[in-house]
């Protein structure tokens, strides 16, 4: 820029020497800032995911439903992803990200209002008729004269108060929140990365991103903590009386304080936008102080309109939107972005499905509660993937890997994971023994007995007990349990005609209330933790490397694009239709649906765990073979030697 005496060229030409002070720390205020951003968008992605199982007892609907839910947060991303990542570094990216995350936090109290808008949650159980439901169980057992038994005056029932039909739909109210969500967090990742790009070293950019990624992961770390502690707490904590409950956390009716995590991660969300807010539109290169006096042409825009000279040099930077199918054109003509491209739709559709349902996985197939799990995966799993994420980016930096170096280390991380993965299957767990269901009571697979047959047990009541067998029944009816002592979760059942126990004569047998544990389940738990933790561990070491080949295989110019449309094509190609799919497959496997207070099919209650198994397993193959194509497919390209060069 030539030399002029105008008050416009001095005073930028005086803020030369104070942007030359003040530019490592904006550097690192914005990494501050990326970093906090990333972990509230963590945070909040990673406690509706926890959720989802409570989200989906609570508002009664199945998984395919809550598959809907959980993708309407990548339909938000399809709807601005393409512009944002389009006009890139022509925007204020800093206050970009602050409005986003400002819509962000606004979807999480959405998401929030269904709790206040319907009523408390009752349970589907058996309860007394308003006729005896004056006293208790044990008052009433000793008015009741011999010939009339309690299980003869009781029956049944579900809760006074039909919930409004227009009641069972506020589910929608939670969609349209993580849509919500889904606008806010958009511009994050591909203006904030893009920006750390831009104005650092190369050496320093793959341990800055490796370093923000890893940063972000504690936000998923500490959601699924936030998620184990309310999905332990009950839905109607603070007004319900806790000790009137028959079931607990392990019971598949027990529906969490879901509602009060969002409220913590609206507030989060809110938090991280102020940052942005105060830093600047773009930063000097990091390490070259030359570059103050080589205006970038993000400064040479911001100076158009107070030096009409340099008109003509500002219109000739930016680009315009017919430019748009020519950029695309030119991105996906790079093969091994395109390959790149292609193998990420194929992980997402494997990673969404498993991250989404992996907590009902767990609770199903090993006999743990929800809050259990989750808590596991919070303080197991995620920390030792934030561990290979930072450790995958110090590699990179420490021994100056190239394109061949990253192809390399990501092939031999993915070969071993992949190998590691085959041994799912030796953590296989026996379906739950439910009478009539998937067990039977002599021979035949049937919910009626002879034990039974005089009961006029109701065949979609779900309220189990456990019998001193081993075995499940879906009530004590169906157990022919003639009478009871106690109370709440107390109480214990007697002289159940259908609990067959070896030593006891028919008839003298218990149960209690609450399905079976499956203790062999349960010591198989521990194996199957350590080697989800070794494979998340290889292959997070691999992740930050397969990241960053696709960076250094498209031109500088093109990095803000590259990055929104592998985000985008992931998002609409993979993580939309994954969980609806996955969960329309999990409902396949379901048998024993949950009755709604109003009638008509619920939650499920009781899965196929051996169908279920099969259905993870092959969902987490084809999630590493499709990883492990990738490097091999960069180098077959022979795109290598041009890329080092």
């Amino acid at each position: 820029i030539p030399p002029c005496g105008s008050p416009s060229q001095i005073a930028h030409r005086n803020s030369e020497a104070e942007a030359q002070h003040i530019s490592l720390q904006n550097m690192k205020i914005f990494l501050g800032a990326l970093a906090f951003s990333f972990f509230a968008k963590g945070f909040s992605g990673s406690y509706m995911k926890s959720m989802s199982t409570q989200i989906e007892r609570r508002f009664e609907i199945s998984s395919s439903v809550v598959g809907i839910i959980d993708g309407s947060f990548e339909i938000g991303n399809l709807m601005v992803m393409i512009l944002v990542s389009y006009l890139g570094s022509k925007v204020h990216r800093p206050k970009v990200i602050a409005a986003g995350c400002l819509i962000m936090s606004f979807g999480t109290f959405l998401s929030v209002m269904p709790h206040f808008l319907m009523g408390r949650y009752n349970y589907e159980r058996i309860q007394l008729t308003e006729e005896n439901s004056s006293t208790s169980i044990i008052s009433f057992l000793l008015q009741i004269s011999s010939s009339e038994t309690y299980f003869q005056k009781c029956k049944y029932v579900f809760p006074t108060g039909c919930e409004k039909a227009a009641s069972s739909y506020l589910w929608i109210f939670v969609l349209m929140g993580n849509l919500l969500r889904g606008i806010g967090e958009a511009p994050i990742m591909p203006l904030g990365v893009s920006y750390v790009d831009d104005f650092s070293k190369e050496e320093n950019s793959a341990f800055y991103i490796g370093t923000i990624r890893s940063c972000g992961m504690v936000g998923p770390t500490l959601g699924f903590l936030l998620g184990s502690f309310c999905a332990n707490l009950w839905v109607d904590v603070g007004v319900v009386d806790l000790e009137s409950l028959t079931i607990n956390p392990k019971d598949t009716r027990w529906v969490g304080a879901w509602w009060l995590g969002l409220v913590i991660c609206g507030a989060v969300s809110f938090l991280s936008s102020l940052p942005f807010w105060f830093l600047p539109y773009s930063l000097p290169k990091e390490g070259d102080e030359r570059n103050l006096k080589k205006l970038s042409e993000s400064s040479l825009m911001l100076l158009c309109v107070t030096v009409p000279s340099l008109m003509s040099r500002c219109v000739n930077t930016q680009l315009s939107f017919p430019d748009f199918l020519p950029t695309l054109k030119k991105l996906l003509g790079n093969p091994v972005f395109l390959v790149y491209l292609f193998l990420t739709i194929l992980q997402y559709n494997s990673m969404v499905g498993l991250i989404t349902f992996e907590t009902k996985f767990m609770e199903q197939q090993f006999n743990v509660s929800v809050s259990r799990a989750i808590f596991l995966i919070g303080v197991i799993l995620l920390p030792i993937t934030i561990l290979g994420m930072f450790l995958g980016g110090f590699i990179i930096k420490k021994f100056k890997l190239h394109i061949t170096g990253m192809v390399k280390f990501g092939c031999a991380t993915f070969i071993a994971a992949y190998l590691l993965n085959l041994l799912y299957f030796t953590c296989d767990c026996e379906v739950l023994q439910v009478a009539g269901l998937t067990v039977s009571y002599s021979g035949f697979v049937f919910l009626s007995s002879s034990c039974n047959s005089d009961c006029s047990c109701v065949l979609n009541q779900w309220d189990p007990v456990c019998g001193d067998n081993g075995i499940t029944y879906m009530t004590a009816c169906f157990a022919g349990c003639k009478s009871s002592i106690g109370t709440g979760k107390n109480m214990v059942f007697h002289n159940c005609s259908c609990v067959q126990v070896e030593g006891l004569e028919s008839g003298n047998s218990s149960a209690v209330l609450g399905q079976c544990q499956r203790e062999s389940c349960t010591k198989t738990f521990p194996y199957f933790l350590a080697l989800l933790s070794t494979c998340a561990l290889i292959l997070a070491l691999g992740g930050t490397p397969t990241y960053m080949i696709m960076f250094r295989s498209v031109s500088p110019d093109l990095k803000s694009f590259a990055v929104g449309i592998d985000a985008l094509c992931g998002r609409i190609l993979g993580g939309l239709p994954a969980p609806i799919y996955f969960g329309a497959l999990i409902d396949q496997t379901c048998l024993k649906w949950g009755t709604k207070r109003c009638g008509g099919s619920g939650s499920c209650r009781v899965y196929d765990t051996k169908l279920l198994n099969f259905i993870f397993f092959m969902k987490s193959q084809n999630c590493l073979q499709n990883k492990n194509h990738f490097p091999n497919t960069a180098v077959s390209q022979g795109e290598t030697r041009k890329l080092q060069n």
